[in-house]
């Protein structure tokens, strides 16, 4: 299982197309659904934050080992396209990536035992 909470830097007045963008993926929740199984992305949430004038956002995720290797960029699915699309008029090119580190991971083990990829579930 993998953890992610990465900050990214939101373009200078992009604030109106971050919300447009959040809005679609929160009206479009089925069509973001079925795009999570294959990436193997259990758990991805997004946080919004301005500091000192600056919109940053920050994706959260719990994945499983195989899902970093995908990537939504490659994804034939009209909800990720369209994803990519905001991603590259709002997320800010030139700012590194800012990974933050999981100190402590706190979960039931029934929890973490039901997160794993489907077709695991088959075998």
């Amino acid at each position: 299982m993998l953890i992610e909470l990465t900050r990214f830097r939101v373009l200078p007045g992009k604030r109106a197309l971050v919300d447009e963008w959040l809005a679609f993926l929160n009206s479009n929740m089925e069509a973001v659904r079925e795009t999570l199984e294959p990436e193997e992305m259990y758990v991805e949430t997004i946080f919004a934050e301005t500091i000192d004038g600056v919109d940053y956002l920050y994706w959260y995720s719990v994945q499983g080992e195989q899902g970093a290797s995908r990537s939504v960029r490659d994804s034939p699915h009209w909800l990720d396209q369209k994803h990519v699309y905001y991603w590259r008029e709002c997320i800010d090119p030139t700012y590194e990536p800012q990974q933050l580190t999981p100190r402590v991971h706190m979960m039931p083990e029934r929890v973490q035992a039901s997160m794993k990829p489907l077709k695991q579930e088959n075998t």
